[in-house]
């Protein structure tokens, strides 16, 4: 009788280590804000006279995880393990980028797939995108809009406060301070 006992008690062990417990794991998406201005009323088959294409946002590599990244000092930055990005946060930055552009650009095509020869070109790098021991969130890089066979690059850094500690916040937060750049771009773009 006792042959069978430690094999089991061996495997139940096993199961039980290689289980992992996702209930403390969160997952965040950007949310989708109110416009920061009210949006123009919607014309019944107006035809987007210009056209943007939003050709690359990429990330820093360490926010190229699943994690989000808080900076605990100086120099000292740390990619949570259990609050993580829904999707990939590129994906989200681009899909907020082209949501709230659309928004503030009336009468544009904004998209991230390439539609004409004949349309204006934006990429963006965003090398901060995360918390801050001082309770400030952070959102910098530069984007670069190349319109006519000219090109215009601007650096952008932002250092929001965060009204309330915790993740939930944070991510809200980010998220206002992306939509307060893509205002920003709107207005070089038009």
């Amino acid at each position: 009788m006792m042959k069978w006992i430690l094999p089991v008690t061996l495997a139940a062990l096993l199961a039980a280590c290689s289980s992992s417990d996702d209930s403390d794991k969160h997952y965040y998406q950007l949310p989708d804000l109110p416009a920061a201005t009210a949006p123009a009323p919607a014309a019944t088959a107006q035809v987007a006279q210009r056209q943007l294409w939003i050709e690359h946002v990429g990330v820093a590599d360490y926010l190229n995880g699943t994690g989000v990244v808080y900076q605990t000092n100086d120099v000292q930055y740390v990619i949570a393990k259990d609050n993580l990005w829904a999707s990939p946060l590129e994906q989200q930055l681009q899909q907020t980028l082209v949501t709230q552009l659309s928004r503030d650009l009336p009468g544009w095509l904004v998209s991230a797939q390439t539609q004409s020869n004949d349309q204006e070109v934006l990429n963006v790098t965003v090398t901060g995108f995360h918390g801050r021991y001082d309770g400030k969130a952070v959102v910098s890089g530069q984007w670069t809009l190349t319109r006519d066979g000219q090109t215009l690059t601007q650096p952008f850094s932002l250092q929001l406060d965060q009204p309330e500690d915790g993740y939930d916040n944070l991510v809200r937060t980010l998220a206002q301070g992306w939509q307060q750049q893509a205002a920003v771009i709107a207005a070089y773009v038009k």
